[in-house]
């Protein structure tokens, strides 16, 4: 059984949001933002990449992968339909079907968590590319980075989810 982990940091800061990953075992950060740079310090992307190195996690961009900006203002406005429409014709093109290969073959040897900013996966891109992948036979587990000891206290929530399953841990 693989799972593939999703994360967003809206809401935390970036000491939390890299103890969540080390405290689930994250070993790649898979970043698909279209735009990988925050006015969160700590989140862009070589800010990002330097600390998420630190702590020996590998650090992958995909840009391919971020959301257009068509999409990004549909859900700013709360369209969810139409961002989802937008998205999933995005993924169909030629460089986003590659990265989805890529991030596939990452995530079968390793334990590979999804980045975006959005807390609430459901309402982010990152839910959309889980769901894909979860077709392929992989688990999918959405992580919450503002209380990073939710996952000591209770590691059977990280662990215990069959193939196929999509789950958010401790909410």
């Amino acid at each position: 059984m693989h799972t593939l982990f999703t994360i967003g940091y809206e809401g935390t800061d970036i000491s939390r949001f890299l103890k969540t990953l080390k405290n689930v075992g994250v070993t790649v950060l898979a970043d698909v933002r279209a735009v990988p740079v925050s006015r969160k310090k700590g989140f862009s992307k070589n800010s990002l990449r330097s600390s998420v190195e630190s702590v020996g996690i590998e650090y992958l961009p995909l840009r391919q992968l971020g959301d257009p900006k068509a999409g990004r203002i549909a859900a700013r406005a709360g369209r969810y339909g139409e961002f989802r429409e937008i998205y999933e014709k995005h993924l169909e093109q030629p460089d986003a079907v590659e990265a989805i290969k890529v991030l596939e073959g990452v995530s079968i040897d390793r334990s590979t968590c999804l980045l975006c900013f959005e807390r609430a996966p459901e309402t982010c891109h990152r839910s959309i590319i889980a769901d894909r992948i979860t077709r392929k036979g992989f688990s999918t587990l959405n992580l919450y980075a503002d209380d990073p000891e939710r996952y000591v206290r209770n590691p059977i929530s990280v662990s215990s989810y069959s193939i196929g399953q999509s789950a958010s841990a401790a909410e």
